[in-house]
């Protein structure tokens, strides 16, 4: 589909084999990003990794995530983090037993925790600021600005009343970031002995033999990227076939992490509700964790690769829901996709959603079937193009493994410890699976459901 939005050209291809032509085939003619007013304010002139355009200063950072951000140490103590987190969420969960919980506003929570003490060493006094700032700023940065779609019509820039926003929120935002950064410089110590991610950028920051010095800005753009969900502003298709302009995500290219908290939770809350409505699948994936660690108190993060079947309902979760609904590139030369020409600097729109839901790939396409992956050598490595919500080509997310053990563990604990049922009054066809538009596609509404403490001893 081509449409022309002012003077800015965008494509959405919604097949495998378009899709292999332009992210692997034809890569890097496609791995630039879509540039906004907003993503430019907020995001300190596209120098963190997610919304850089694709160039050495990029190839410097993404080096940077993978040897030093996602280095074994770090990883280590990022799984203490996690860890400790769940425990924390498992026991607030144990405290409301019987009673009906906001299992969504518990994920985000907890997911939001992780983030914050992985990027800072802390959870930091000032994060829920920080995250509604976030929020705002995706809004704004992600709404229809005229200025985006007639860039040549320099008088729009000026006139723009969202820039002059995005403008003072920077300032609220530099306000925090410098306090964190400052704070590190002084401290330079991570949790458990290792290094977060603010002090790996400072230490980094002192070498001399980058190509592109790091500057204080730089690593603001990083770390307010993990705070945020990986958005850059695109047209968002509704179901009906109507346009509305809202965010998309992507985590090919992202920072360390494969998404941000609002993903990560997003998973877990798409998975939690696919579960409750399909009771056979939940009860298969509990008898497989429960026979596994039967008489366990506390499942560890590397008992988890055992568990097969909750890898499959994970696989049939991003299937469905994927994370990353709208995979946004940017053409940085004239390229073709199945025999169509698509011109330089359009945007360029993977329809993830709509491949994963496809009768031409998929049987039974919208039943959450966790079988269909049995036996099967699909995976999301980025080389099956109907099936990639972690991306595909040059910008494929290298902190796929970190942020699968984000969702793994802690589903694993959810379905160990607790039974979970429908609040009074209420039966699992009532769960409302709407989406919201736009991010990254959260349900619409919260999840409520009334979690059961099992016990390992007595197997009840």
């Amino acid at each position: 589909m081509h449409l022309q939005l002012g003077e800015a050209s965008t494509v959405v291809i919604s097949s495998r084999q378009a899709a292999k032509e332009v992210l692997k085939i034809q890569d890097p003619a496609c791995a630039d990003r879509p540039e906004s007013i907003g993503c430019k304010i907020m995001w300190y002139d596209y120098t963190d990794i997610v919304f850089s355009p694709y160039n050495e200063y990029w190839r410097q950072m993404r080096k940077i995530c993978i040897l030093e951000l996602l280095s074994a140490k770090n990883v280590r103590s990022f799984g203490s983090i996690r860890q400790d987190e769940v425990c924390r969420l498992i026991k607030s969960l144990q405290s409301s037993s019987g009673q009906a919980v906001n299992l969504t506003d518990r994920i985000f929570g907890f997911t939001s925790s992780i983030t914050s003490r992985a990027a800072f060493g802390e959870v930091m006094r000032d994060r829920e600021t920080l995250v509604a700032l976030m929020k705002k700023a995706v809004t704004m940065a992600g709404g229809f600005e005229l200025a985006d779609f007639f860039p040549s019509f320099k008088l729009l820039h000026v006139l723009s009343w969202n820039k002059y926003k995005l403008l003072n929120m920077r300032r609220k935002v530099d306000t925090i970031l410098d306090g964190i950064v400052e704070e590190h410089k002084l401290k330079r110590s991570g949790e458990f002995g290792g290094e977060d991610i603010v002090d790996v950028l400072l230490r980094m920051q002192k070498n001399e033999e980058l190509e592109f010095p790091i500057t204080n800005d730089n690593i603001k753009a990083v770390i307010f990227n993990r705070e945020a969900p990986v958005l850059v502003p695109i047209p968002h298709f509704r179901r009906t076939g109507t346009v509305d302009f809202g965010t998309g995500t992507d985590s090919s290219g992202t920072d360390m992490f494969s998404a941000g908290t609002e993903t990560s939770s997003t998973v877990l809350d798409w998975t939690m509700a696919e579960l409750i409505r399909n009771p056979s699948v939940m009860a298969k994936a509990q008898a497989e964790i429960r026979e596994a660690f039967k008489g366990k108190n506390t499942i560890e993060e590397n008992d988890v690769q055992a568990l097969k079947y909750l890898k499959l309902v994970i696989k049939e979760s991003f299937r469905l829901h994927p994370p990353i609904p709208l995979l946004p590139r940017a053409c940085r030369e004239e390229c073709k996709a199945n025999g169509y020409s698509i011109p330089l600097k359009s945007k360029v729109m993977i329809n993830i959603w709509s491949m994963g839901r496809d009768p031409e790939y998929w049987a039974e396409p919208k039943s959450f079937r966790p079988e269909r992956f049995e036996n099967s050598s699909i995976d999301f490595l980025g080389n099956n193009f109907e099936f990639i919500p972690f991306g595909a080509g040059k910008r494929f997310c290298p902190g796929m493994n970190f942020g699968l053990a984000n969702v793994e563990l802690p589903l694993a604990q959810l379905l160990y410890h607790f039974d979970w049922k429908m609040p009074k009054g209420m039966s699992p066809d009532d769960v409302d699976m709407t989406e919201v538009e736009g991010i990254a596609a959260p349900r619409k509404n919260d999840l409520f459901l009334v979690p059961i403490i099992y016990d390992p001893s007595t197997g009840n």
